[in-house]
């Protein structure tokens, strides 16, 4: 299969189950918005070493927030209820109750299971804190020194899906990363998903475990260049480099939606193949195939 000058190899993405949360963040204007999703946001890479996978799932107009403020709606991903609970509990402590402005909603149904978040970070208010029902939110109230932090007493917990992935393989850095631009910016516009990597790419990619028995996971040596000899590569002959654009998302299909978006954003000039990494199948129960994946799309 081929996209313009892009091979398109046969092989097939696998990723897992995870649970996460959605927040919905409101500030008084873009500035402070942007301020705490990045704060919210950092260090949420990888599971392998973080304690959530969190990106921005997309900008939210004043008529979609339920302040009528702008907003913004933010994902976190880990292995468990229990996990992304305490996660996102902590990140909205140390990075939305410190960004001035910041008024802090969920974003999931009420039907969702449900995890602590106001119900944890009230303690802040050392007494002085209130709690109020609004529109049928309890709704805590933290004095803080411009004002108050508004901030939901809980926030739903669902099933989604963490680790879908292609791998762009580029005849010189610069087209790798152009095209990894590309991809990164056609997923933003897909709901429901997130790039949580450095700008949603990842130069590090991973196989599952190490030569060091501390080690989870380590260096994807088929995809290094500079390993092309010493190990059986998976780089096409006309590869200089690779990077990896990893895809969290609410669901496998919003996922699947996401990688084909991606992919034929990043084909093209320049880019002599596409190929994806997976662990034989046997880690994840969610496979998604790309030959599979661009003939039904």
């Amino acid at each position: 299969m081929r996209l313009g000058t892009t091979d398109i190899v046969a092989t097939f993405a696998e990723a897992f189950t995870l649970r996460f949360c959605r927040l919905v963040v409101t500030a008084h204007d873009r500035h402070w918005l942007a301020a705490a999703a990045a704060a919210f946001c950092g260090y949420g890479t990888s599971v392998i070493g973080c304690d959530a996978e969190s990106g921005v799932e997309r900008h939210l107009d004043p008529d979609e927030t339920p302040d009528g403020r702008p907003g913004v709606a933010l994902l976190a991903f880990a292995f468990s209820a229990e996990a992304v609970g305490k996660a996102v509990a902590n990140r909205t402590a140390q990075c939305l109750l410190t960004c001035p402005t910041t008024a802090v909603f969920d974003g999931l149904p009420e039907s969702a299971d449900r995890v602590p978040l106001g119900g944890h970070v009230r303690f802040f208010g050392d007494g002085f804190e209130k709690v109020n029902v609004v529109g049928g939110r309890r709704i805590w109230r933290i004095p803080v020194m411009d004002g108050e932090l508004i901030v939901e007493d809980s926030t739903g917990v669902a099933k989604g899906v963490g680790g879908g992935n292609f791998i762009v393989q580029g005849g010189t850095l610069d087209d790798t990363l152009a095209a990894a631009r590309r991809a990164v910016a056609a997923i933003a516009d897909v709901p429901g998903t997130i790039t949580p990597f450095p700008g949603g790419v990842v130069r590090s990619g991973s196989k599952v475990g190490s030569r060091y028995q501390a080690l989870r996971a380590s260096t994807n040596d088929a995809f290094c260049p500079a390993l092309v000899g010493r190990v059986e590569t998976q780089l096409v002959p006309d590869a200089a480099c690779a990077v990896e654009i990893v895809i969290d998302g609410v669901d496998p299909q919003a996922v699947a939606v996401a990688m084909v978006a991606g992919i034929r954003a990043a084909a093209g000039e320049g880019i002599p193949a596409i190929s994806a990494g997976h662990y034989g199948g046997k880690l994840g129960k969610h496979h998604f195939h790309l030959h599979e994946l661009l003939g039904t799309a």
